[in-house]
C-alpha cells in the first residue's frame, strides 16, 4: 500500500526542490475521492526558476508536479479565468500545505478568483452556443440508429451541459470535471440535472432520444431556446 499522501508529497518537496517557498497537495486524495488509480498533485512555488509540468513515481505513487513562481501562478489563474476553467487556482486555493504558512498571499488569490467565479459570458457567444446545440439536436432527431447516432449523443450530452453551466455563470470543465462542476449547480440550485442528462444519454444511445432532448429543450429555454432562422455571425478577418 502506498504512503500517506501528504507526507510523501512533503518529503518529495523537500528532497526535489530544498528551496520552495511552498507546496500544496491537491486532487482526490485531499478530498475523500481518491481511487486505485490516483495520483498526487503537488503545486510547488519557488522564488524563481523554470516553470514546467513533470510526471514521475515517487514511494509508490503516482505524482504530477506543477512547478510555478508567483508570477507564474498568477499567469496561468488569468489565462484559466479566460477560458472559465479554474484548473490552477483550484489546485493551490484547496490544496493542502506542505511547508508551514509561506505562500500566503499567492493562496489569497487564487481563492479570491475562485470564490469570485468566471466573467460573464458574452450573449454572442451564447448565442453561437445554442446554434450548435440546435443543430446538433437536428442531427441526433434524424439520424440513424448506429455510430453517428451514438457521437451525437455523445455530442449533445457535452453540449448541453456547458451551455447550463455558462448560462448559470459557474465555473466549466472537461471529463470529470465537467460532470463535478455540473453537480455543484445541482447543488446549489437543488436540481437533479447532472441525473437528469445521465439517463437522458443512456436512453439515447439505447435507441430512445426523446429523454435526452427534452433535457436540452429545458437548459435551452431560459437563455432563448433553439436559435436557427434568423441566425447570422460576420467572419473575423483581422
Amino acid at each position: 500500500m502506498p504512503s500517506d499522501p501528504v507526507e510523501t508529497a512533503r518529503i518529495l518537496v523537500r528532497e526535489l526542490f530544498p528551496d520552495a517557498v511552498q507546496a500544496w497537495l491537491a486532487g482526490s486524495v485531499t478530498t475523500g475521492r481518491a481511487t486505485a488509480t490516483s495520483d498526487l498533485d503537488v503545486t510547488v512555488l519557488l522564488t524563481e526558476g523554470e516553470v514546467h509540468r513533470e510526471s514521475l513515481t515517487y514511494d509508490g505513487w503516482p505524482v504530477e508536479l506543477f512547478v510555478h513562481t508567483a508570477a507564474s501562478v498568477e499567469q496561468f489563474v488569468a489565462q484559466d479565468l479566460a477560458r472559465r476553467r479554474p484548473t490552477m487556482a483550484r489546485l493551490v486555493a484547496t490544496g493542502v500545505p506542505l511547508l508551514g504558512d509561506a505562500g500566503d498571499e499567492v493562496r489569497r488569490h487564487c481563492q479570491d478568483v475562485l470564490d469570485a467565479g468566471p466573467p460573464p459570458v458574452p450573449a454572442a457567444d451564447l448565442e453561437l452556443r445554442r446554434y450548435g446545440l440546435t443543430d446538433l439536436l437536428d442531427d441526433l432527431a434524424g439520424a440513424a440508429h448506429d455510430e453517428e447516432a451514438t457521437a451525437i449523443a455523445i455530442a449533445v450530452w457535452r453540449e448541453t451541459a456547458e451551455l447550463a453551466l455558462e448560462g448559470a455563470g459557474a465555473w466549466g470543465g472537461t471529463g470529470k470535471w465537467l460532470v463535478r462542476e455540473l453537480r455543484a449547480l445541482d447543488e446549489q440550485r437543488g436540481t437533479h440535472l447532472t441525473a437528469a442528462l445521465d439517463l437522458g444519454l443512456h436512453r439515447a444511445l439505447a435507441g430512445e432520444r426523446a429523454s435526452l432532448t427534452a433535457v436540452a429543450d429545458e437548459v435551452l429555454a431560459p437563455l432563448g431556446g433553439r436559435v436557427w432562422a434568423g441566425f447570422r455571425r460576420t467572419a473575423d478577418q483581422a
